[in-house]
């Protein structure tokens, strides 16, 4: 039997041009997805998908609410509504304690937590009057609890993670599915800036699969890979006198 789950579903992605977003992209429309691709860089955008696959490409900045504004007029322009919102933009620079730069803590927190508002600030309010649909924010099994080298990262993370939890709790008894995703380590230009050993690194390919596995379900949270992920989600219940203990042994920071 063919599976129509994602046929002419309308996906607007935003943070689509590398990484997880891209092949995010790639794997919808295999899956017969209709796609609106957003990010920063018209040039990487484009070179997503195949001119034949005939995405609409929106370039647009997250720290930037006009540009996603008019992102989604244009979408509407074409479509009328979306079904899936899927927020995919993210930055990441490793960083310790007494490393503290305070613009790029900023930029990272503008980027990863703002963005996401100012995306729901643009599609939001039309959308609820016009049915429900789907939001997916990507946040990082990293948002759990605080990490060494994660002084920028964890914090805005941990910051969508919460806000996921609110709008689920807000917008389900409206008709929205709302859902929050926990990646471990993704071979990603973000990833690459790490010199740790990354245990369960995925392909940005497979961890797409496991995206659209997760959209398709009714869970909340979505994690990949799970052999890690279900391991370090147990950090959750650990109390404060053995976290911290067990991390830096873990870690050796």
């Amino acid at each position: 039997m063919t599976d129509t789950y994602w046929q002419n579903r309308r996906c607007w992605l935003i943070g689509a041009s590398t990484g997880i977003g891209a092949a995010t992209a790639q794997a919808l429309h295999a899956a017969g997805a209709r796609l609106a691709l957003s990010a920063r860089r018209q040039d990487q955008l484009e070179q997503v998908l195949p001119a034949a696959a005939q995405p609409l490409i929106l370039p647009a900045d997250v720290q930037d609410l006009t540009s996603l504004q008019a992102a989604h007029t244009e979408i509407l322009r074409h479509w009328q509504g979306i079904d899936v919102l899927v927020y995919l933009a993210g930055a990441y620079t490793p960083a310790r304690a007494w490393e503290l730069d305070l613009h790029r803590a900023e930029e990272i927190l503008d980027i990863n937590y703002r963005g996401a508002l100012r995306s729901l600030a643009a599609a939001l309010p039309g959308w609820q009057e016009r049915g429900a649909g789907q939001i997916v924010l990507v946040s990082s099994i990293a948002a759990v609890r605080g990490l060494p080298q994660s002084l920028y990262y964890g914090p805005s993370k941990a910051a969508l993670t919460h806000l996921a939890e609110v709008l689920r709790l807000d917008l389900e008894p409206r008709g929205f599915h709302v859902q929050v995703v926990h990646p471990g380590f993704v071979a990603t230009p973000l990833t690459a800036q790490n010199t740790f050993s990354m245990p369960h690194l995925m392909r940005p390919e497979d961890a797409a699969q496991a995206l659209l596995r997760g959209m398709r379900s009714k869970r909340f949270e979505i994690q990949f890979p799970r052999a890690f992920t279900r391991r370090f989600s147990l950090l959750r219940c650990l109390p404060y006198r053995w976290y911290f203990p067990l991390i830096r042994r873990a870690t050796g920071l």
